[in-house]
């Protein structure tokens, strides 16, 4: 079986040299906690003599995603070892952690939890294990084996597998790199999300294969507020944040200061001009670049650095998602899949070596998604965004907003379908429809419309809370006694949305 040339030479081996020459630096900062490279070495290896034990030979391995040094040490020991790992969040109600590990067949799951989540399956119990023997060394597997599976929001209450291969994970790590961006020991970096949301993989990756220290948020603590206290509190030189949190932060912009901060990057929604420019004078010495992309084209696949002296590319107040990283290829469609010129709206549609094989297990989804087109001269894999765009003379894109009901809400991607479809489910005949809205701090809310008299919607909450993650719970609740339709005899959401 011939090497992973590309994930070696792009992921394996620097993380190899960063953990041998560095041993004694920080690898982490959990919970106030550092860790170094030689007890994240020590930890890869013990969880990794534990994953040969088994004799698994299931490729893909549930991965309880907690905030620990054993939960990052699993998947680099999971790769080491030329598996995949699927992460399932412990606070997300265990019937969709359960779907999601069936949809992989996923047997085995690595789990650092006090309590066994899943005592039906083969569970590695990270923090039981002890070291006995470093082994860093990476087996031999093909190019196209999968790095992770991300499971999203789907429109039928069922989560859809997004896998990513080694080779997609390493075009984007290649690409990355190749902004400009640069980190060392000396790097202090945030990592702010969730090890289920792919934002988390550049966070703890990028920062590991330069011997930079990890910096994580506890999960008991009130993100806003504990980021601002670790970039002034810790120096931290780098951070890729969604947009939401400097909304929040907004208020206090002319207590922080943070000089130290090298990069500043945004994704996972739009990015508004105005409070970046704001923001700016919070991180005088830092490159801030939004970058876009969605799970499908592995973490992000375009950029756009915000100019601090000159005017900044924007529309509708929103700023300019860029140009394409190298290896990805960016086009805008109309509704026959044809390229429109510049300046002309249509929808953005992503190529090149970041982009998933497909959905898991999911051809239905892979047809409607997927599709073939002449790209200068040759038949191009594209995937269809949902991304309303355009891209001016200059090649720069600009996001319109979505053609569907899909929304970020806190940075994760959320169906409105899916919270009606769960909704509708408990109401048995009653119509509800999701709204999504931005509140006054111009983050972006989920509200609900039901066409009722008023209820009391406790029990509706609880169970929604039973079935989806909290950020896809609605905040806000309005009645109707018949819902307003559009010329077309559709549910006219507008009308509903002013009702927030």
């Amino acid at each position: 079986m011939r090497s992973n040339n590309t994930f070696h030479s792009e992921v394996l081996q620097p993380f190899f040299f960063a953990s041998e020459k560095y041993a004694d630096s920080n690898a982490f900062c959990i919970n106030e906690v550092f860790y170094s490279y030689k007890q994240l070495g020590e930890t890869i290896s013990a969880i990794r003599a534990s994953v040969k034990e088994l004799r698994a030979d299931n490729i893909n391995v549930g991965l309880v995603a907690n905030d620990d040094l054993e939960t990052y040490a699993a998947i680099i020991a999971l790769w080491l070892e030329g598996k995949c790992y699927v992460p399932v969040n412990p606070e997300t109600p265990a019937e969709r952690n359960r779907n999601v590990l069936t949809q992989a067949a996923a047997s085995v799951v690595i789990d650092s939890s006090d309590e066994v989540l899943f005592p039906e399956l083969n569970v590695i119990r990270s923090k039981e294990l002890v070291f006995t023997k470093l082994d860093l060394e990476p087996v031999q597997v093909e190019d196209d084996a999968l790095a992770y599976i991300f499971f999203t929001s789907g429109t039928t209450g069922v989560p859809k597998g997004v896998p990513i291969s080694r080779t997609n994970l390493a075009g984007f790590i290649k690409a990355f790199f190749e902004l400009g961006i640069t980190m060392d020991p000396s790097d202090k970096c945030l990592q702010m999300f969730e090890l289920t949301f792919d934002l988390s993989v550049m966070s703890y990756l990028a920062p590991l294969l330069r011997g930079a220290c990890v910096y994580t948020i506890p999960k008991n603590k009130i993100k806003f507020n504990y980021i601002a206290d670790l970039l002034e509190q810790h120096n931290l030189t780098v951070a890729l944040m969604v947009p939401s949190i400097i909304h929040y932060l907004r208020p206090y912009f002319d207590e922080i200061d943070c000089a130290s901060m090298k990069f500043s990057l945004f994704c996972g929604e739009a990015l508004p001009l105005d409070v970046t420019s704001e923001w700016a004078a919070c991180v005088p010495n830092a490159k801030i670049m939004n970058v876009y992309g969605p799970t499908e084209d592995t973490i992000f696949c375009t950029h756009y650095t915000y100019s601090r002296a000159g005017e900044n590319k924007a529309s509708n107040g929103l700023m300019s998602i860029g140009k394409a990283m190298n290896g990805t290829f960016t086009i805008i469609i109309n509704d026959k899949k044809e390229m429109v010129n510049a300046g002309e709206k249509g929808e953005l549609c992503l190529g090149g070596v970041q982009l998933t094989p497909g959905y898991w297990m999911n051809d239905e989804k892979n047809k409607e998604a997927f599709f073939y087109t002449n790209y200068k001269g040759e038949s191009t894999r594209f995937y269809k965004t949902g991304d309303l765009c355009l891209a001016d003379e200059e090649g720069d894109i600009m996001y319109l907003g979505r053609i569907d009901s899909q929304i970020k809400v806190q940075g994760f991607r959320v169906e409105l379908s899916e919270i009606e479809f769960f909704a509708k489910e408990f109401l048995n005949k009653v119509n509800a429809v999701a709204i999504a809205f931005t509140n006054k701090l111009h983050n972006t809310e989920i509200g609900m419309v039901i066409e009722s008299t008023d209820f009391d919607t406790k029990p509706l909450l609880e169970y929604m809370k039973t079935k989806m993650p909290g950020y896809m719970i609605p905040t806000q609740m309005r009645f109707i006694n018949s819902f307003p339709l559009n010329t077309n005899g559709k549910i006219d959401r507008k009308v509903l949305k002013e009702k927030f």
